[in-house]
């Protein structure tokens, strides 16, 4: 890597951190909306996938004009997005979302890092490979970072609820689906279309049943904030800066940047909601974010063989 190449790069780091940070925030904004505004996680769940997808519409239509509604025009594609909308983007908001009103944002954040293992099972399943080595590395730490998060290295305790951790196991299940059923339809058209389109499909499905013409909760000054920030810097900014940093420096190392999301989500949780986060538990989030940084780099070495049956 010459240093022209490597100081060109240093955009692209900085939008993929600033996006995972976003992220990472806004989570631990929601929690303040759900413990201190007492807002519905169902609620807040739909109106950020309307209005955020709703403008990142309006990008998409800004950047590429009529070809943001190219996915409209065959019915399989049609279906897909449908699919993505509808079951992917909802499931993986809400289960996010309602797991961080059970806990907090950082444990929340913590267990949906595990979905890429979930991703890793999937693949192998389908296409009938072992994983290998460093993929079975990366199951034991996941694991092993669980089992320090939920009981603190207890048989015989958790330390969270028992729903709590459902949610979040449900939660990175969701963002396995999230991240696999799209893979066609991303290949063919933007990300910035599809993603604006299953958020605003899902957000209006789901208003069906969440009723967000009803106000939820306290509103004041702290809740717009709060608001506004999960909506321009959780979602928009966050989504753009990350579309970003992968045309400069690739998805491998831009995914690998964003392992710093449950960090920004834990250290905003201990500093500003005062959440409980003793060393056990960084210990249990520095062994997941090692499996995210095994499974992304297996990514790019892995050679496999087939499955014997």
């Amino acid at each position: 890597m010459t240093q022209a190449t490597a100081y060109q790069k240093i955009p692209g780091i900085l939008m993929a951190l600033c996006s995972a940070i976003f992220w990472g925030i806004s989570g631990t904004c929601a929690q303040f909306l759900f413990e201190e505004k007492n807002l519905d996680p169902a609620w807040l769940v739909t109106w950020r996938l309307i209005i955020g997808g709703s403008i990142l519409i309006l990008f998409s239509l800004s950047q590429e004009r009529k070809s943001a509604f190219s996915v409209w025009k065959k019915p399989i594609h049609i279906l897909q997005i449908l699919l993505f909308g509808i079951v992917g983007m909802v499931a993986v908001q809400f289960t996010y979302f309602y797991s961080i009103s059970l806990s907090n944002s950082a444990t929340a954040t913590i267990l949906q890092y595990i979905g890429p293992v979930f991703v890793v099972a999937f693949y192998a399943v389908k296409n009938r490979t072992w994983p290998i080595t460093t993929e079975y590395l990366a199951l034991i730490l996941a694991l092993s970072g669980i089992f320090l998060l939920v009981t603190h290295g207890s048989f015989d305790l958790l330390v969270i609820s028992k729903d709590a951790l459902l949610w979040g196991i449900l939660s990175a299940l969701a963002l396995a689906f999230y991240t696999i059923q799209p893979v066609g339809l991303l290949r063919l058209f933007s990300p910035a279309a599809i993603t604006g389109w299953g958020m605003l499909i899902g957000g209006i499905t789901f208003s069906i049943f969440t009723q967000p013409w009803s106000l939820s909760g306290l509103w004041d000054g702290e809740t717009l904030l709060a608001f506004a920030y999960i909506i321009l810097f959780g979602t928009v900014l966050s989504f753009y800066f990350f579309l970003r940093s992968v045309s400069i420096i690739g998805a491998t190392t831009a995914s690998l940047l964003c392992s710093v999301e449950p960090l920004s989500a834990a250290l905003t949780a201990v500093f500003w909601l005062k959440v409980s986060f003793l060393g056990i538990d960084w210990i249990g989030t520095i062994l997941i974010l090692i499996t995210v940084a095994l499974l992304t780099w297996s990514k790019k070495e892995k050679k496999t063989k087939p499955m014997e049956i």
